[in-house]
């Protein structure tokens, strides 16, 4: 049986596995949750997992080293979209899609002493009209801020964060405002049991190489696939930080410390 790789197909994913050739192994696509239940069931030998869900299950995952969905400051794909000032939120709705940004959002409100009541709920910017704020990420997070903005400006410093009634939150640049640390949303993960055979990861090396140098054209696909300016989808996908360096290490370490968890990762030898 060949060996599975589980890959959430997400915009801010997309350098990975664009370019990825599917040689000797099959390919499982997912959103994270799904994924995450997979990879730790053993229906998937190697996937990007949520960072929250990998420090939940380290004892029995592994990591590769080198590879890792980071950012230094703004994502624009993890925000809270709310109505009321932050202080006045009572009801909340969730994304299903990954226990990682709901994690963050309640330790980030937490640490403001904000409580609000939580509700998971699917959807977009409609769920505004039943609760004061939503939380959305990913590709629906991305399409739901374009659709606010009325034009794209010179500089992304001047993308705004508030429009008409509804305000936005990019939970990642709160966590650089606490920590001045990247924040790690996902990591490469596999049973310790069942590592990934050579020729994927460096299959993968190859892909990420290949996607990071090819940039504008992933950008290009992305922006079609999404109903979003490619310029934007361009910006978007430079931000991010894929190599799992020390500083995000430091910053998964500091997740992991912030909610109560231990921090003892294993990796891939190789």
């Amino acid at each position: 049986m060949a060996y599975v790789l589980g890959v959430p197909l997400y915009a801010n994913t997309a350098p990975l596995y664009r370019f990825l050739e599917a040689d000797g192994f099959a390919l499982r696509y997912g959103v994270p949750a799904e994924l995450n239940r997979m990879v730790l069931s053993g229906e998937v030998g190697l996937s990007l997992v949520s960072s929250y869900f990998y420090l939940k299950h380290q004892e029995a995952l592994s990591l590769l080293p080198d590879f890792s969905v980071a950012v230094l400051g703004r994502v624009y794909s993890v925000n809270l979209f709310h109505k009321v000032p932050l202080k006045a939120l009572k009801r909340v709705a969730l994304t299903t899609e990954s226990a990682t940004s709901v994690e963050l959002l309640k330790l980030l409100l937490r640490e403001g002493g904000l409580t609000p009541a939580y509700a998971q709920a699917e959807g977009g910017l409609e769920l505004l009209e039943s609760h004061d704020g939503v939380l959305l990420i990913g590709d629906r997070a991305i399409k739901a801020y374009a659709a606010l903005l009325t034009e794209l400006p010179e500089t992304p410093h001047a993308l705004p964060t508030r429009f008409g009634g509804v305000e936005v939150v990019d939970l990642s640049a709160l966590w650089f405002q606490r920590t001045r640390l990247p924040f790690v949303f996902a990591v490469w993960a596999y049973r310790k049991e069942n590592p990934p055979p050579t020729a994927l990861v460096q299959a993968l090396r190859r892909a990420r190489r290949e996607g990071l140098g090819r940039l504008k054209e992933v950008a290009e696909g992305e922006g079609k696939r999404l109903g979003v300016n490619p310029l934007l989808l361009q910006h978007y996908l430079w931000n991010f930080r894929y190599h799992l360096e020390e500083p995000d290490r430091l910053g998964l370490q500091a997740f992991a410390e912030a909610l109560g968890l231990p921090f003892r990762p294993t990796y891939y030898p190789g």
